[in-house]
């Protein structure tokens, strides 16, 4: 039975001290399931300390897949594949490093579930390398597939100045892996940040009042200020503005687009799955700050989402 599909969220979250949830889990005979942390590309385990520390908080056990910075280096094998230049590359063998180090955090939260199931928590690339893991492991101890700030699309083809930066992995992920659902047996969960809108490098009028379609109904209005917003309309955008737009077309096709300064909130949301935009969010722990500059991470952050785990 297919899925419904479920319209996106927009929500802005409150900035005050987190209230643990972990005395209403604690008190009752059922327990959250063990989460399984994903880390996103150039991330390291280390980078998600503080997140297992907040889960905990809630009674929510976790694993970190263990992954070291010079681990991405490894990717450099796909250089050698004639399919790297042509733009075809698929996850397999260049990506098994990190499906094994998948399947060991899986195993070892495994030994924890007590045959209740898994939750995996994928940042940034971690969540479509989940997708990959599941299309090639199998998905029967996974019950919630929660992202943040994952690039779930590819760009799209024949936009001039747009160079798919996975060489092909997104295209393969969109094309052979089970696409989200939202069911009593696995949910997905997408969340992404709009931390900052981006700018074209030059200015056209015709940029000036447009929308960006999601999951086919969903539009987001490109004049929403944005929480963080520093400078005034009169001013125009920033050079950062302008910096990261760059960043977001190379994802998306556009640079006019919200985003997380490195995810556009457009390629973080996926048909079929729950859908979930906060505002004033970062993209990643590493450059982050709980108080000013809150990542997807941050306790602040993670309360508004961590009922998905607790479900």
């Amino acid at each position: 039975m297919a899925s419904a599909i479920y319209p996106s969220l927009r929500l802005r979250p409150t900035f005050s001290s987190a209230t643990s949830l972990s005395s209403s889990s604690s008190s009752g005979d059922v327990k959250p399931r063990p989460a399984v942390i994903l880390p996103g590309l150039g991330n390291n385990s280390g980078d998600y300390k503080k997140l297992e520390v907040t889960l905990g908080e809630y009674g929510v056990p976790s694993v970190v897949a263990a992954v070291s910075r010079l681990d991405w280096f490894r990717n450099a094998a796909g250089l050698v594949d004639p399919a790297y230049w042509r733009g075809t590359l698929r996850p397999r063998p260049v990506l098994d490093w990190y499906l094994k180090r998948i399947d060991d955090a899986v195993r070892e939260a495994n030994e924890l579930s007590q045959g209740k199931g898994l939750s995996l928590i994928g940042h940034s690339a971690g969540g479509w390398l989940a997708r990959v893991y599941m299309e090639e492991y199998g998905n029967a101890d996974i019950s919630l597939l929660l992202t943040l700030g994952t690039p779930h699309l590819p760009p799209p083809r024949g936009v001039s100045g747009v160079i798919d930066q996975t060489r092909g992995l997104l295209y393969y992920v969109e094309e052979n892996c089970a696409k989200a659902v939202y069911t009593p047996e696995l949910r997905y969960v997408c969340i992404a940040g709009r931390y900052i809108r981006g700018a074209p490098l030059v200015d056209k009028a015709v940029d000036s009042d447009v929308t960006v379609g999601i999951d086919g109904g969903e539009a987001i209005s490109e004049l929403t200020i944005a929480s963080n917003k520093k400078t005034g309309d009169s001013s125009g955008p920033s050079f950062r503005a302008r910096f990261v737009g760059q960043g977001y077309k190379q994802v998306c096709g556009r640079a006019d687009v919200w985003g997380d300064g490195v995810v556009p909130e457009v390629s973080a949301h996926l048909e079929g799955a729950l859908n979930v935009s906060f505002d004033g969010v970062y993209h990643s722990p590493v450059g982050s700050d709980d108080e000013t500059r809150p990542w997807y991470g941050s306790p602040v952050i993670a309360k508004e989402w961590i009922h998905h785990l607790l479900e």
